[in-house]
């Protein structure tokens, strides 16, 4: 697992269409999984959370401090703190 290379992320998804899933390693309740396109990708304010724009207003922030695993179509950031592992796949448009 990795830390999470801003830059490289930004130039992943941004523009990009998604499906988003939040799991629980705990095994709680499981959102579903939702179909976004993202808009920009940028840090927050104090710098510990990078946030995943959906619009100008609404966006999905994952914490800096996640350990991420990669793969061609697929990324996936699991934060140990909170126990949530947040993955986003590429969606192909035709």
């Amino acid at each position: 697992m990795a830390s999470i290379d801003i830059k490289k992320i930004q130039e992943r998804f941004a523009g990009a269409e998604v499906e988003i899933a939040i799991q629980d390693r705990d095994g709680g309740d499981q959102a579903p999984v939702v179909s976004k396109s993202i808009k920009k990708v940028q840090l927050c304010p104090d710098g510990t959370h990078l946030r995943f724009y959906f619009d100008d207003f609404y966006f999905l922030a994952v914490p800096l401090a996640s350990q991420v695993t990669e793969s061609a179509g697929l990324w996936s950031a699991a934060d140990e703190e909170s126990g949530l592992t947040y993955t986003f796949k590429k969606v192909q448009v035709f």
